[in-house]
């Protein structure tokens, strides 16, 4: 075996050694100025989460339940704050010369909230949980490389890929694969028994879940809160409110229009980090008029990007090109030509499709992001002028990711990104893949997906990595608008570190265990 380093993963240096992994995860997370500390109360208030959510990690899918999922629970690997791969259960991995087999060694003494060691044995069940023709996990799609996990002694799990993946390791970081206690053929996720920084108190999907530290986790520079409550507040005015009388400590997804004003709230910080995060309007591409790509493009070029970025995110974010992979990514095409509002190029795809104009149902709700029910009225608005006769319909907020996301023809999402191309490709844009929203696919974009997973040659996963996103922007089927910064507010008793994840909101929604009381 060959432990896997240098530049075939180079991603701003890290996978260098996994004992240079290990040491960046032993350091604190606060500078030198604001050090960590333990103790203390903090309320959360999250545009996030519904009552139809549960336990089941292959279901989770919003703010809420993730940043849950990383409190109660430990992983495998997690990301750093500077994108790299950190430890967490595992203790190291290390990969065969064509990458694909990988041997990650479990980390001991690492215990569940009820006191059970945490073995191979739970590990191999939690990532089989995903695995198998019968899977509805979200996760399902990532781990389907997986061809045979299984023990080498008591501490080492071997993991069998159908091709080589030199990212393999960021596969374990995804929220829906916690490590759970194994059960029968199965793992018990409903207890909610984790081996992560938090336990568990309570929890009512759709309004609040209550935590306690872990006083038995096996780190020592992470949970510094006592105890922790985060509230379900999709109602922007009502989370702004919150944190403007005190009820909450901090808030995500803030109303972007009156950001400065909250800023100069005395007492508040705003925090606006850059990323991976993007807002997409899929098409169900299995129905008509979206199953024609003709139609597709002259609804991308109906949109007028600039104009959302400015009125919608304020400058908070850039414009989007139709494909998931952002800016500062490796394999960014920094060569496929950016969409611009262009009325008289979206007229001539509908003539080359049969059609003189078209009138289609686009659905939106403030569930989706903050501001989606604007942007549909603002993409109402330019897209007139191709011809396209938008009807925005308003969709409650409740129930929005389980009754109207993939059930209608055209809606609007949000995705936090991913790492690495080869998971946000394969989680959302992979034919068949159980949160391809489009329900797009594409034969050639499918082949280059398995090709450029196992090639370790840098230039030709580039090569191809590009030709993958010409081929979301220009027969895809969704509309990416904008890559949003993530824009939140904390309260003057909440410390946060100097360098934040990107990942996902909230520090990577790693929060709970990166913040403290200051």
């Amino acid at each position: 075996m060959a432990l896997i380093k240098g530049g075939m993963l180079d991603r701003r240096g890290f996978l260098k050694t996994t004992v240079a992994a290990t040491a960046a995860a032993a350091l604190p997370m606060g500078s030198a100025m604001a050090m960590p500390k333990r103790g203390g109360h903090i309320r959360v208030g999250k545009a996030h989460g519904q009552t139809t959510d549960t336990m089941n990690p292959g279901t989770w899918e919003n703010g809420f339940t993730i940043d849950m999922a990383f409190a109660i629970h430990g992983y495998l690997v997690e990301v750093g704050p500077d994108g790299s791969m950190v430890p967490n259960v595992a203790e190291s991995w290390e990969a065969s010369a064509d990458a694909t087999e990988w041997r990650v060694k479990l980390r001991k003494g690492v215990t569940f909230h009820s006191g059970k060691e945490v073995t191979v044995e739970d590990v191999i069940a939690s990532v089989n949980f995903h695995r198998g023709e019968g899977s509805t996990s979200a996760a399902g799609p990532i781990v389907a490389p997986i061809v045979d996990i299984s023990a080498d002694g008591d501490d080492t799990i071997v993991f069998k890929l159908d091709g080589g993946n030199a990212d393999f390791p960021f596969i374990l970081t995804d929220y829906h694969i916690p490590i759970c206690k194994a059960e029968g053929d199965s793992i018990d996720w409903k207890s909610g028994d984790g081996c992560g920084p938090y336990i568990l108190k309570s929890v009512d999907f759709g309004v609040q879940a209550s935590f306690e530290r872990n006083p038995n986790h096996w780190r020592d520079d992470v949970a510094w809160f006592d105890t922790i409550e985060m509230l379900s507040l999709i109602d922007l005015n009502a989370r702004t409110t919150a944190l403007v009388s005190g009820d909450v400590d901090v808030i995500d997804r803030l109303d972007l229009k009156t950001v400065g004003l909250l800023g100069r709230k005395p007492g508040v910080k705003i925090i606006s980090v850059s990323g991976n995060a993007h807002y997409t309007i899929p098409m169900d591409t299995k129905i008509g008029p979206f199953n024609d790509n003709n139609v597709r493009q002259a609804l991308k070029y109906g949109i007028n990007r600039e104009e959302m970025v400015e009125k919608i995110l304020f400058g908070y974010g850039s414009a989007g090109n139709d494909h998931p992979i952002g800016k500062g990514q490796r394999y960014f095409n920094t060569e496929l030509e950016q969409k611009t509002y262009d009325p008289d190029k979206a007229k001539w795809y509908l003539q080359q499709s049969g059609l003189d104009g078209l009138s289609i149902d686009v659905s939106s709700s403030d569930a989706a992001f903050g501001g989606a029910l604007d942007a549909a009225v603002l993409y109402q608005n330019s897209a007139k002028a191709a011809g396209i006769e938008i009807n925005v319909v308003r969709e409650p907020n409740d129930g929005y990711w389980s009754d109207v996301w993939m059930k209608k023809g055209m809606v609007f999402s949000y995705w936090g990104g991913r790492p690495v191309e080869d998971q946000m490709f394969s989680t959302a844009y992979k034919s068949g893949a159980s949160w391809n929203e489009s329900y797009w696919s594409n034969e050639r974009f499918d082949e280059l997906l398995v090709k450029a997973r196992a090639e370790l040659d840098q230039e030709k996963r580039r090569e191809m990595y590009w030709e993958m996103q010409d081929l979301c922007a220009n027969d895809g089927g969704s509309v990416i608008p904008m890559f949003n910064d993530f824009v939140f507010a904390v309260n003057e008793k909440v410390g946060t570190p100097e360098v934040m994840a990107t990942n996902w909101d909230l520090d990577g929604s790693r929060w709970a265990e990166r913040w403290w009381i200051a």
